[in-house]
């Protein structure tokens, strides 16, 4: 499967922003999703995921009650619905589907895209 992250710009703090990832190659259905992101000289940090029929999604404590991951497996696209922006959700956000083990591990993850970057402004 391969995966095209888009929805990434500038946007001020408090705006918001709608990240999608769009896979082709095979259903997104068959996948367990998630969104990552990377600040300069930092590591890839685990965001969100959501599983095969959506259910309850995960979330890193850092975006939990202001971003929002959601899927359409009819369009293959997985969401990441991003409220109340902060200068330090600056990053460059992936999308990747799980393969097994921790889901906060990136090492968990496979079939990333190229990355969106997210700029936020104070």
């Amino acid at each position: 499967v391969q995966l095209q992250a888009s929805g990434g710009g500038l946007v001020q703090a408090g705006g918001c922003l709608r990240l999608s990832c769009a896979a082709s190659g095979r259903p997104l259905s068959s996948y367990g999703m998630g969104w990552f992101r990377q600040a300069p000289g930092r590591e890839r940090d685990f965001v969100a995921a959501i599983w095969l029929s959506g259910g309850t999604p995960y979330y890193a404590e850092s975006v939990k009650g202001r971003f929002v991951i959601s899927r359409d497996n009819a369009k293959s696209t997985v969401y990441l619905q991003m409220n109340n922006l902060e200068p330090e959700d600056t990053a460059v956000y992936y999308c990747a589907t799980h393969r097994s083990g921790l889901i906060a591990a990136p090492a968990s993850w496979v079939n990333w895209g190229q990355g969106t970057l997210v700029t936020v402004s104070s």
